[in-house]
């Protein structure tokens, strides 16, 4: 099977846009790791399908695969490139400034400055409100919220607080982020039975009380340059910690983020987009398994 695709990065954060306007497309669990794959494949840390929204309330959905093939709620750095395809390819009309992209966690407003020859320059994605409710991460946590929970690894016992940005997220807290165990204890808490769909694990610097440098171990990727929901849900969790007011400035290996926990509860994040090259590829057959 041959598709046409466009590679586009959020701050390194990189994925494989295809169009599927008419929302056939049925790409198995193993031709997206393929895809993702970057030594056979493009690479990507996953694959975003543009489709027509559902919703009214919507212009498109972004439906998003993980590099394993799992299929995820979110990706902050995600809707970033999704509004900027959409924008730079002309689906949304010129001269607009906002749209509202369909998720699998819900509606996602966004709001972008467009560039000298009317591409998209930044967008600021509405992130929603944070959930704390340990049932609702989902997590298998008592109580009302997941602060600074021990949770027992082979490499110690680490302190998460848990926060859904519509994915689910463990942050901790570390004094040297460049030395973060982000492999290992990553690996085992994303797995963990204290999240039975996984859990991205964030560690997370506190630099100063507007900024925070951050490293990613992703569900279903592994570590990555930057990730958007994860980088809301640290600014949540410096927030309660009261390590930050209600912004920050987030740093990660691919760049910098800037995160706002407005006064309506609801979380804001500002960042940049790029496409990197377009082409076409052939699936080759064993990891053909879609439905056309």
């Amino acid at each position: 099977m041959e598709l046409t695709f466009t590679k586009m990065n959020g701050l390194g954060n990189d994925f494989v846009f295809i169009e599927d306007l008419d929302s056939t497309l049925d790409l198995a669990p193993e031709a997206v790791a393929w895809l993702c794959d970057r030594h056979f494949g493009i690479g990507g840390d996953g694959v975003i399908l543009v489709r027509p929204a559902q919703d009214p309330g919507a212009d498109y959905y972004m439906h998003y695969f993980n590099a394993d093939g799992s299929l995820a709620e979110m990706c902050g750095n995600g809707a970033r490139c999704f509004a900027k395809y959409l924008v730079d390819h002309s689906l949304i009309a010129a001269g607009t400034e906002s749209l509202v992209i369909e998720t699998l966690g819900g509606l996602k407003p966004v709001t972008f400055t467009r560039d000298y020859d009317s591409s998209l320059h930044t967008a600021t994605v509405d992130m929603g409100i944070p959930e704390l409710d340990p049932a609702k991460l989902p997590s298998t946590f008592d109580g009302t919220q997941v602060y600074q929970c021990p949770v027992e690894t082979p490499y110690g016992t680490f302190a998460v607080t848990g926060v859904s940005m519509g994915n689910p997220h463990a942050i901790i807290w570390v004094d040297d982020v460049n030395e973060a165990p982000v492999e290992t204890v990553g690996s085992f808490i994303e797995q963990s039975d204290y999240f039975p769909k996984g859990t991205n694990v964030e560690f997370a610097q506190l630099i100063d009380n507007e900024t925070i440098s951050l490293r990613v171990w992703e569900r279903g990727v592994g570590e990555t340059l930057a990730c958007g929901t994860g980088a809301c849900a640290t600014l949540v969790a410096g927030t309660l910690s009261c390590f930050t007011g209600r912004h920050a400035t987030i740093e990660l290996p691919g760049g910098e983020l800037f995160i706002r926990w407005h006064e309506d509860d609801h979380v804001y994040m500002t960042g940049s987009a790029s496409e990197v090259f377009s082409g076409t590829i052939v699936i080759p057959e064993e990891d053909d398994d879609a439905d056309l």
